[in-house]
């Protein structure tokens, strides 16, 4: 794995590609973990007296509107509190080289947001060659340290990698290594899997059906394993088109399938929403379910208790609603207290843990959501691929 420290950068200007694409109300950052990840690879760069050019997309730019809304320059500003340095925002994508002329080595410069080169035209999702070849232009060397994206095949990283001397940062190393590891990982492994729709995670089932001893499911894809199962969950969200998936492997991997017994449920999804605890059987026509029940956390962390391993991927209820942030919030708990190598597999799952004050508490958290479930699923990622290449 060629990383920073194996490529010299003393003296270069060097592109670092970070992920930068954290959550941002009326221009306050909501969570700085990912920028905060990013600080070893941009401080050894910065030591190299290299002249540091950080590129990162924020969320996706489909207007005008979005090309406002969604600028990096919030980043910009936590990124100087967070080094005590002056970091050089340049409100541009392209034509940036007379900005970058003006910056010393052992400065840093942010551009702004590469999604903006989606707009009016996709380029930056497109892997446009012309936009690569002008971004790889304006450096000597590049750092992909934006794990949460490696697994697209874009022109800031794949794009940009093709026509430079190229390595990965700090953050992705780690990501990398942690992953890899989890091959030799001490057994017995039990995985967490929530998230919305059984669709979305076929590939991930089935793989993690070879590795895993057990899988408890949990999420709004419980709904439909449970639906599967043969009962009612009545205005719960299901995904109907892969009811026969569930029901399939229901049958040919039952001990591995921990399917929930019970549900914090409503009867709408809001704010003052309140919860009832129903069994799975006893659920009707009218029920929302949104989140684990309490004797499903005890079976849950029943198995828990077993293993030496977790890997957690997707809350298990609706965490963003105080009602039905129990079930996550609980087995966060037992998990951090516990001696269990726990492996957070980025997402909606590491913001919940770090919302709830778990950051500190588990072997790893991953910046990076979807690249963790197609590495998990066996999956090549482009943006790793074409640097070990």
């Amino acid at each position: 794995m060629k990383t920073i420290e194996d490529i010299n950068i003393q003296g270069k200007k060097v592109i670092i590609r970070c992920d930068f694409n954290v959550p941002i109300k009326n221009g306050v950052i909501a969570d700085d973990n990912r920028i905060k990840e990013s600080l070893k690879t941009i401080k050894y760069a910065l030591e190299k007296n290299a002249k540091v050019i950080l590129m990162s997309h924020l969320g996706r730019v489909e207007s005008e509107e979005d090309k406002t809304k969604n600028t990096l320059l919030p980043v910009a500003k936590r990124l100087e509190e967070l080094l005590g340095k002056k970091v050089n925002f340049i409100p541009k994508t392209r034509d940036v080289e007379k900005e970058l002329e003006q910056i010393n080595f052992g400065e840093i410069a942010l551009l702004e947001n590469t999604r903006h080169e989606d707009f009016p035209v996709k380029k930056e999702s497109k892997n446009d060659e012309e936009l690569a070849k002008h971004w790889a232009s304006l450096a000597n060397v590049f750092i992909n340290d934006a794990f949460g994206t490696s697994h697209r095949a874009h022109a800031s990283n794949v794009g940009i990698a093709s026509n430079l001397p190229s390595a990965f940062g700090f953050l992705v190393k780690k990501e990398l290594e942690m992953l890899d590891k989890l091959e030799e990982s001490k057994k017995p492994l039990t995985v967490i899997l929530g998230g919305a729709k059984v669709s979305d995670k076929i590939t991930l089932i089935e793989n993690l059906l070879k590795k895993a001893d057990y899988i408890l499911i949990g999420g709004g894809m419980a709904n439909t394993f449970v639906k599967a199962m043969g009962h009612e969950v009545g205005k719960s969200l299901v995904d109907d088109e892969s009811l026969e998936f569930c029901k399939r492997i229901l049958s040919e991997k039952s001990n591995k399938l921990i399917i929930p017994i019970d549900f914090r449920v409503a009867t709408e999804i809001s704010e003052n929403s309140t919860s009832e605890i129903y069994d799975r059987e006893n659920l009707s026509e009218n029920s929302i379910c949104l989140d684990i029940g309490p004797k499903t956390e005890a079976l849950f962390i029943e198995y828990l208790e077993k293993s030496n391993t977790v890997v957690w991927n997707g809350p298990v209820g609706m965490f963003e609603l105080e009602n039905f942030a129990k079930g996550t919030k609980n087995i966060a708990e037992f998990l951090s207290k516990s001696n269990i190598k726990t492996i957070i597999g980025g997402g909606d799952t590491a913001a919940a843990v770090i919302k709830m004050g778990f950051k500190d508490s588990f072997a790893h958290i991953s910046t990076g959501g979807g690249a963790s479930i197609e590495m998990l699923e066996g999956k090549m990622l482009p943006g790793i691929e074409i640097i070990k290449k």
